[in-house]
């Protein structure tokens, strides 16, 4: 079962949320009063019915039709752009999981917008899904406090709410390609990130710790800030910065999307290749030319991993306190990272 929610529809209703910051109540208990829970005092009841007639608020009708008491078996799935194939691989996985514990996934694709993120997670709480699995954006998440499901966070954390946590060791990644590219000799890297999101910045730390460890200073003209997240601007920053004077002879691009950025330009450009590691494994990447060196890590078990989570909590299996799972990262090495300085770049050093 699959689908999306878009980002701004074209008359917004008022959600659940509204109806709960209306009530001052938390959006478990406006769940359980629209769709006819227990647990709920008459007083409390009442100021939600209010709230809900005052805002004009309606129900969906998937939830309407589901009888109170019911076991869900679906979770749903919260996440960005699936032509993004990180998140396509995301959700295969987890679909998979999900799938042999006859559980069905609800996806919402919101493209990283904290209002159309909240619209998408009432929305998914009014069908009673039996737990959420979320790629939060940098909004605020406390909303979800007492939602009534439980909820496990994918590839970043959130703020406002302590929930349980499957990502990537992102401060590890980067730190292994710029001790890899400090080790061929490379003393002037650069490296571009895309909008500071959680993992990007993690990716910054590890890469300026493997400095610190080397007891090399990180040229700060050389830490690019990108505009946007894309190939085009990194191929439009990787072709300014190797115009420079002095050029860096080693690039890390911090996403797969900036490392293809960063092949087009130099595939445009004369003069030493620089070295160039990409964080993120994608098509062809081991295909071109000078196969290209990345750092990856197992997408897919991200999705695995939340979904087996988030299944041993709906089913109360695991009552621990939330956990944070760290999945490892690991280089491989094939070719474009494992270019030396040029000899009159030693030579200048």
């Amino acid at each position: 079962m699959s689908e999306t929610f878009p980002s701004q529809p074209e008359a917004p209703r008022p959600t659940m949320i509204d109806v709960a910051r209306r009530a001052g109540v938390g959006l478990g208990t406006v769940s359980r009063v629209v769709n006819g829970g227990h647990g709920v005092r008459d007083e409390t009841a009442q100021r939600v019915r209010a709230a809900i007639d005052e805002l004009g608020f309606q129900r969906n009708e998937v939830a309407r039709a589901l009888r109170p008491g019911k076991k869900s078996t679906s979770l749903a799935l919260v996440l960005g752009d699936l032509t993004n194939p990180f998140y396509a691989s995301i959700a295969k996985a987890s679909l998979e999981v999900a799938g042999q514990s006859g559980f069905a996934v609800v996806l919402g694709s919101v493209d990283e917008d904290p209002e159309g993120e909240k619209r998408a997670i009432q929305e998914l709480v009014s069908r009673q899904v039996a737990g959420l699995m979320i790629v939060p954006d940098q909004g605020d998440h406390a909303f979800l406090q007492g939602a009534g499901v439980p909820v496990v966070f994918v590839d970043r954390p959130a703020t406002g709410i302590d929930a349980d946590i499957v990502m990537v060791d992102n401060e590890g990644g980067g730190r292994l390609a710029a001790e890899h590219l400090l080790q061929q000799g490379h003393q002037r890297i650069a490296i571009l990130l895309a909008p500071s999101y959680y993992t990007i910045g993690r990716r910054l730390r590890g890469f300026r710790r493997a400095h610190r460890s080397a007891g090399i200073d990180v040229d700060e003209s050389l830490v690019i800030q990108l505009p946007e997240g894309n190939a085009e601007a990194a191929e439009k920053a990787t072709r300014e910065v190797m115009l420079r004077p002095d050029p860096p002879t080693a690039i890390f691009a911090s996403t797969n999307f900036l490392a293809e950025g960063v092949l087009r330009a130099l595939g445009e450009l004369s003069g030493p290749e620089p070295a160039v590691v990409g964080f993120d494994d994608f098509r062809l990447a081991d295909m071109l030319p000078t196969p290209v060196t990345v750092v990856a890590s197992d997408i897919a078990e991200l999705g695995r991993s939340a979904a087996r989570l988030l299944l041993d909590r709906a089913s109360g299996m695991d009552t621990r306190p939330p956990q944070r799972i760290v999945l490892p990262c690991a280089l491989i090495e094939r070719g474009s990272g494992e270019r030396p300085p040029s000899a009159a770049d030693r030579k200048a050093r």
